[in-house]
Formats: C-alpha cells, sequence, structure tokens
C-alpha cells in the first residue's frame, strides 16, 4: 500500500503542472461569487494523465479549514471513464481522509453513481463546495444535483485538499495561491 502511495506520488511529481486558467469553468461564478483561482495541476497514475484539477476560492478561503469556505474544484478529465468507476474512485479515497458507516458508504456510493456522468476526453466536473449543507455537482457547467451531507463534503473534498490526501503533491499545488 505505501509502495503504491510512494509510486503515484513520484508519478505526479513528474507530471507537468496545468496551465490555469484566467476563468473559472462556467457556471462556477455563479456559485462562488468572486472566485480567485488558488491553484492547478496535472494527476498522472502510472504515467497515464487522468485530468488536469483547479481550485476556485472566495476571498478568505483558509486552507486549514477548506470545508468552511465555498469553493469550486474542477475537474477536467484527460480520458474517458464512466460515473461508476468515478464513484467507487471517490468512495476509495474518502476512506483514506476520515471514516464513515457502511450504511453512509452505501448511501453516498449510491447518490454519486446517480449524479456522476460518463466522462470523455474534455468533460469536466466541478465540485461545489457549500459550508454546512454539502456539495453541488456540475457537468460542463450545468447542474447535476446535490449531496446534502456536510461529513460527505468534508471527506469528498479532502480527497485533494485534506493533510492526509494520497496525492500531497497536488493539494500542494492546488493550495498554492491561496498561501497568500
Amino acid at each position: 500500500m505505501l509502495a503504491a502511495q510512494l509510486l503515484a506520488a513520484a508519478a505526479l511529481a513528474l507530471g507537468a503542472p496545468c496551465a490555469l486558467r484566467a476563468q473559472p469553468a462556467p457556471g462556477v461564478g455563479q456559485f462562488v461569487p468572486s472566485a480567485q483561482a488558488a491553484g492547478s495541476a496535472r494527476l498522472r497514475f502510472w504515467g497515464l494523465e487522468v485530468y488536469d484539477a483547479s481550485l476556485w476560492v472566495a476571498p478568505g478561503f483558509r486552507p486549514a479549514d477548506f470545508s468552511s469556505h465555498r469553493f469550486a474544484l474542477e475537474l477536467r478529465y484527460l480520458r474517458g471513464f464512466s460515473g461508476a468507476d468515478i464513484a467507487q474512485r471517490s468512495l476509495d479515497e474518502m476512506r483514506r481522509v476520515g471514516g464513515f458507516s457502511a450504511a453512509q458508504a452505501a448511501q453516498w456510493q449510491s447518490a454519486l453513481a446517480r449524479l456522476l456522468p460518463n466522462v470523455a476526453a474534455g468533460d469536466s466536473i466541478t465540485g461545489i463546495n457549500r459550508p454546512g449543507s454539502g456539495v453541488l455537482f456540475l457537468s460542463n457547467g450545468r447542474p447535476l444535483g446535490e449531496i446534502g451531507d456536510a461529513h460527505f463534503a468534508r471527506l469528498f473534498f479532502g480527497i485533494w485538499l485534506a493533510p492526509s490526501t494520497s496525492e500531497p503533491a497536488l493539494r500542494t499545488a492546488l493550495l498554492a495561491g491561496s498561501q497568500r
């Protein structure tokens, strides 16, 4: 397990940074007024390019307390994946961040599988953190739906933003501009 994490971190570290867009993804400004670019990075796994991630934050964002702030995390996919695979991988990564019950896992798995679409290269999925409320999901700028659970939101965004993430270099790149 540790070897796989080290290899994944090394693969990410060897990856090229992605260019941060001047404007947030479509729809983000509606849900995160005054959104500012915090950082971006490309996730590579075993040499395969998976997605470009971009974090957009409102003024006053504090990384140490990310779940209490409104922000948007956009993943622009570089290859195709099924929504079911994205949902399963999300739950696997959420387990690394914090604990949850089997009942919560089943509920969240069902909700994610229902909300997340299959993606092709160039498609994006954006999560909007709604502090104390949950996560609103957008696909290519269009609302998909919401999972109204603050615990889910903290663990979901923790995949990328928590100190316990499996991708610490990605976290550092995403939060780089929020440390000003």
